[in-house]
């Protein structure tokens, strides 16, 4: 695997927390593996990854306050040896799209569980545990 991109709703934060942790694990490990993330909704293409990611990512020493959200394109499809859904309704759209080199993260460590939205928790918390298993399921998959 040379290239792998990960996809959620709106790029703004479980893709990009997805990013970059795989960033900080390829870096680590001495891989030579290009990541990237995107949304397949078009609602916050340019925006940086919101607060709540930023300050999550911050408090593991990963910076992805510098990346910008955009939506997923089926030049993609090609570009990436993969693409990473990170829930159910997001695999979904991407097998509508014709994406066929594709995986759901969940699948990594968590028995194809979604990841969940953190916005559907209460506070904070919600997106601890997503970084929690975004980070566990980024850990197999680039073991795989």
């Amino acid at each position: 695997m040379k290239s792998v991109l990960f996809v959620c709703l709106g790029n703004i934060c479980r893709s990009p927390i997805a990013e970059g942790v795989a960033r900080r694990l390829i870096e680590e490990g001495g891989h030579n593996i290009t990541v990237d993330s995107a949304g397949t909704s078009h609602w916050h293409a340019g925006e940086p990854p919101c607060k709540h990611s930023v300050t999550v990512a911050h408090n593991h020493n990963i910076d992805i306050s510098k990346l910008r959200a955009r939506q997923v394109c089926k030049a993609d499809f090609r570009t990436f040896d993969l693409i990473v859904a990170l829930d159910q309704s997001n695999y979904n759209d991407l097998k509508a799209m014709g994406c066929t080199n594709l995986v759901k993260l969940g699948d990594y460590g968590h028995e194809g569980a979604d990841v969940p939205d953190p916005y559907f928790f209460d506070g904070f918390e919600g997106f601890e545990h997503v970084y929690t298993m975004i980070e566990s399921c980024v850990k197999k998959l680039l073991t795989r």
